[in-house]
């Protein structure tokens, strides 16, 4: 059996259990409590295989282990090492509240908190409680986070919520401490362990940022596989020619935002109605220089002009989210008042 010298070459796991059996029984039976099944089996196995290490080896990690103890940027908790340090002190109770105050949604207080969940979700949890304990919870949010969830309600049962707040008197403490401990037990503790964002959102997003030709081949994979997924993506996904979209003043806003040596390759492979648009936009001098630039560069290689109308994109969500420009949804809501 070879005897383990060389120091450097040790893996972590073996690092760990080099450690664990210095210890001594006693300390790494304390130390595998900690620890989940997976870890055991991996620190387990790497014992079982170690064979002898040298005591200049032990000496070194020791010393290793006391300096980098000794330093603030080698400790790394996590909610999960968080959770069974405190089970083991707690009950599941009292570890299940502080869990939930430190995954769930910021805020200080339970409504606090509900006013950071998105509406849609909010909505889809109440819609499935007794129209008294959703009248409590609008109640204590913020109004326009109330109105925004009631709008998302079934309309019968949102009017019969309706009429429980306008009869509902001042609502006794015991009464609030059910709720916030459903809202606790059963909404917030499944919110925390479930993926906040919604997943076709983000694979837009995704999309959006792949070159023309490899979103193009997933999106035809999807729609074979999951259509309902893909229609669901390709409407959240915000392209080039969604730039139609744009009243003038916003297209006017675009311009004066972007690099204009960028914006000659990207209207060079775009539509002729979305060419007119920017054009028509300029003012004539600006509009006849940008179709001379776009003349003279000749041929353009389809990366680039891809690269540029992404670019493009960018700015336009990066203006939206500013609230400096209004992508029209084409519904009934963007229609304008004059």
């Amino acid at each position: 059996m070879r005897l383990r010298e060389d120091y450097r070459t040790l893996s972590g796991a073996e690092k760990a259990s080099i450690f664990m059996l210095a210890l001594g029984e006693e300390h790494t039976a304390k130390i595998f409590e900690h620890m989940d099944d997976d870890e055991i089996m991996e620190i387990s196995q790497t014992m079982a295989g170690l064979g002898k290490v040298s005591a200049t080896v032990v000496e070194r990690l020791f010393m290793d282990f006391a300096e980098q103890m000794s330093s603030t940027n080698t400790l790394v908790g996590t909610h999960d090492s968080t959770e069974r340090l405190l089970s083991k002190v707690l009950s599941a109770d009292k570890v299940d509240q502080i869990m939930e105050e430190i995954r769930g949604p910021a805020g200080r207080t339970m409504w606090e908190k509900l006013g950071n969940v998105n509406e849609e979700v909010l909505a889809n949890f109440l819609q499935k409680e007794y129209p008294q304990t959703v009248a409590v919870v609008l109640s204590k949010v913020q109004t326009d986070h109330a109105a925004r969830v009631l709008a998302m309600l079934p309309e019968n049962f949102a009017l019969e919520v309706i009429h429980r707040m306008l009869r509902m008197e001042a609502v006794q403490k015991e009464v609030l401490e059910d709720v916030e401990k459903t809202l606790r037990t059963e909404f917030m503790s499944n919110l925390a362990r479930t993926q906040r964002r919604d997943s076709h959102e983000m694979m837009a997003e995704i999309f959006n940022s792949l070159e023309r030709s490899v979103e193009g081949k997933f999106m035809e994979e999807l729609e074979k596989s999951v259509p309902e997924s893909a229609e669901k993506i390709r409407s959240l996904m915000f392209t080039f020619e969604d730039l139609l979209k744009l009243d003038a003043a916003s297209i006017q806003t675009l311009i004066r935002a972007v690099d204009k040596d960028k914006l000659p390759a990207a209207l060079k492979g775009a539509t002729d109605s979305l060419k007119d648009l920017f054009f028509s936009n300029m003012s004539e001098r600006a509009a006849k220089i940008m179709k001379e630039d776009m003349a003279a560069m000749g041929p353009v290689r389809l990366k680039e002009v891809e690269e540029a109308q992404q670019y493009i994109v960018n700015v336009t969500k990066d203006l939206e989210a500013r609230g400096e420009i209004v992508i029209s949804s084409g519904g009934d809501d963007d229609e304008l008042i004059y």
